[in-house]
C-alpha cells in the first residue's frame, strides 16, 4: 500500500539505493506501528478498565468485581493493539517474505498466550465468585480450575508447535501418543490428584472448612485449600500441613464433620478404681448414702426390691455375700450416671451412660460416655474437666480408691509400715 511506502520515496529522493531505501522504509514503518500500537494499548486500557470498573460498581452482582480484581479488562485491552499489529505486519513486510512468516508466527503465539491469560483470569474470577457462595465455598473449586488450565495449556502448547513448525494436528496427536508413557510419568501426581479430587468431591469425603485428623502426616486442623496436588490443613497450633490429595483416598484419616453437624461432642473417658476397695454395703451404711440427694430415691427403690427378693427366696443374710446386695461401686456408678444426666452442659437427647470396662492389672475402669451440647474445643475441655473434677472428688464418699502408680512418698509409707 502507498501509505506504507511514503518513506521509501523520500529516501530514494535523497540518493539512497533501492535496497537501503527498502530497509529504511521498513524501519520507519515498524517505528510507526510500535507507536500506534502503544497509543492503542494506552487508550484501550484507559477506556476498557475505567468503563468496566465503573460498570462493576453500579451492578448488584459481585462477579464483575472479581473480573476487575483479576485484571480481565486489562488483558482484553491488550488484544486491540495486538490485532492491529497482526493485520498491519503482513502489509509492511510484503517485500520481506522470510521475515513476514517469522513475525506472523511470533504474533500468533503471543495472541495464543494472551487469550490463555484472559481465560485464566476469567476462571480465577469464577473461582473467587463461587467461593463466596454458601453452596460452593466448601467445594474443591481450585482442583477443577487447575484441570481446565492443564487442558488449555495442552491445547495452547499444541497450537504453538503447529504454528512454529507448520505441523498438522494429526501428526501432533500421533507424536503425543508415542510419548504418552513419558507424559503419564511426568504428570503422575497431577493425574492421581485429579482422580482423587473428583472422588473426594463426588463422595463428599472432605470439604473446605472440615476438621480432619491424619496422624501419618501430622495433620490435625481445618482444611483451608484443596487443589490437584495437595490439601492444606491449618493445624490448631497455627502451623500448616500439606497432605497429598491422593492420600485422602489411599490412606485412613478422620473427618470430624459428623461431630460438628451433630448435637454434641463425645466424652469417652474413664477412671481406674482399685479392685480391693470394692465391697458390699451394709444396711447401716445405707443411711449415710441416703443423704446423697441424687441417690436417695434410687436406694429406696433398689433396696426395697433387694429385700423383697431375699425374703421370698429365704436368703441367709448372716453372710453379706448371700443373695442380692448393693455395692459401693454400684452406688458410685449410679451416682455418676445421675450426676451426668443432671449436668446442664450434657445433651440429653444423645447417649449417656456410666459403664464398667474390662478389669485390668491397674484396676477397674469406670467410663463416662456422654455428649456435650457445646462442641467448641475450649468449652468442651472445660465441661469434661468440670465433670471429672467432681467425679474424682466424689470417690472417697463411697469408700473407693483410685489407682495410681506408687510415688516415693507411698514407697516410704510402705517401708515404715513393714
Amino acid at each position: 500500500m502507498d501509505i506504507f511506502n511514503w518513506a521509501y520515496k523520500i529516501f530514494r529522493d535523497i540518493d539512497f539505493s533501492h535496497t537501503s531505501a527498502l530497509y529504511a522504509n521498513l524501519a520507519v514503518n515498524i517505528i510507526i506501528i510500535c507507536i500506534v500500537a502503544y497509543l492503542l494499548d494506552f487508550l484501550s486500557k484507559k477506556i476498557l478498565v475505567v468503563a468496566f470498573g465503573a460498570f462493576a460498581k453500579r451492578t448488584k452482582t459481585s462477579f464483575d468485581d472479581f473480573l476487575v480484581e483479576n485484571k480481565v479488562s486489562k488483558y482484553l485491552a491488550h488484544l486491540v493493539p495486538l490485532l492491529f499489529v497482526y493485520h498491519t505486519t503482513p502489509i509492511v513486510l510484503e517485500r520481506f517474505k522470510y521475515w513476514e512468516a517469522i513475525f506472523e508466527k511470533c504474533i500468533t503465539i503471543f495472541i495464543i498466550f494472551l487469550i490463555l491469560w484472559i481465560v485464566r483470569s476469567t476462571l480465577n474470577a469464577i473461582k473467587d465468585y463461587l467461593k463466596q457462595q454458601p453452596s460452593y465455598n466448601d467445594k474443591p473449586i481450585d482442583s477443577y480450575i487447575q484441570v481446565i488450565m492443564i487442558v488449555l495449556w495442552t491445547f495452547a502448547v499444541t497450537g504453538m508447535v503447529m504454528v512454529l513448525f507448520n505441523v498438522e494436528f494429526l501428526k501432533i496427536v500421533g507424536t503425543f501418543g508415542a510419548v504418552s508413557a513419558v507424559v503419564i510419568l511426568i504428570f503422575k501426581d497431577t493425574i492421581l490428584g485429579f482422580v482423587a479430587s473428583i472422588q473426594v468431591s463426588v463422595n463428599d469425603m472432605v470439604r473446605i472448612g472440615d476438621w480432619i485428623t491424619m496422624e501419618k502426616y501430622g495433620a490435625d486442623g481445618d482444611v483451608i485449600e484443596i487443589n490437584l496436588a495437595t490439601v492444606k490443613v491449618r493445624n490448631f497450633d497455627n502451623t500448616t500441613t500439606t497432605v497429598p490429595t491422593y492420600s485422602l483416598i489411599s490412606d485412613s484419616f478422620r473427618n470430624w464433620r459428623g461431630m460438628v453437624n451433630s448435637g454434641g461432642r463425645r466424652i469417652k473417658r474413664h477412671i481406674l478404681i482399685k479392685a480391693n476397695s470394692v465391697r458390699f454395703v451394709s444396711k447401716e451404711e445405707l443411711d449415710s448414702f441416703r443423704k446423697i440427694q441424687l441417690l436417695s430415691s434410687y436406694i429406696e427403690h433398689r433396696q426395697s426390691d433387694i429385700d423383697k427378693y431375699n425374703l421370698q427366696n429365704s436368703i441367709d443374710k448372716s453372710e453379706a455375700i448371700n443373695g442380692r446386695n448393693l455395692t459401693n461401686l454400684g452406688l458410685f456408678r449410679k451416682y455418676i450416671s445421675q450426676y451426668v444426666e443432671n449436668h446442664p452442659a450434657i445433651n440429653k437427647d444423645l447417649t449417656m451412660m456410666c459403664r464398667h470396662l474390662q478389669p485390668t492389672e491397674k484396676g477397674i475402669p469406670v467410663e463416662i460416655y456422654a455428649f456435650t451440647s457445646d462442641k467448641r474445643w475450649v468449652n468442651y475441655e472445660y465441661i469434661m474437666a468440670d465433670i471429672f473434677d467432681h467425679v474424682i472428688a466424689a470417690v472417697r464418699y463411697f469408700d473407693l480408691e483410685i489407682f495410681e502408680l506408687p510415688s516415693n512418698d507411698n514407697k516410704a509409707n510402705y517401708v515404715s509400715e513393714d
